[in-house]
């Protein structure tokens, strides 16, 4: 099994964006709902963001109308683009299955939103 890859972390100022991309090979992938979800320090993983391989989507209120999340199959990639960050969004991003997988964690990227 092979984990997903996260890219597009960085340091931004508030009111910033970022894009993050997540590369996911393999079946179970493709035909499975992804999200990208977050880690803060001293704080618990979080969803953030959800879609269905068909593309229905869904956010936690934190996020709602800052952060979009799309996919594209045919790339195995599934991304998060992030408006208007704020220095809460400061976290390490993961993406995963929805439900998360636990062999499915990988590295994370890091956003830091500086105020």
């Amino acid at each position: 099994q092979v984990q997903p890859v996260e890219s597009g972390g960085g340091s931004v100022q508030a009111g910033g964006s970022l894009r993050l991309s997540c590369v996911a090979s393999g079946s179970i992938f493709s035909f499975s709902a992804m999200g990208w979800y977050r880690q803060a320090p001293g704080k618990r993983r979080e969803l953030v963001a959800s879609i269905t391989r068909g593309g229905s989507t869904n956010f936690a209120d934190s996020v709602k109308g800052r952060f979009t999340i799309s996919r594209d199959n045919a790339k195995n990639t599934v991304y998060l683009q992030m408006n208007s960050l704020k220095p809460e969004d400061t976290a390490v991003y993961y993406c995963n299955l929805n439900p998360p997988g636990y062999a499915y964690w990988g590295q994370g990227t890091q956003v830091t939103v500086s105020s």
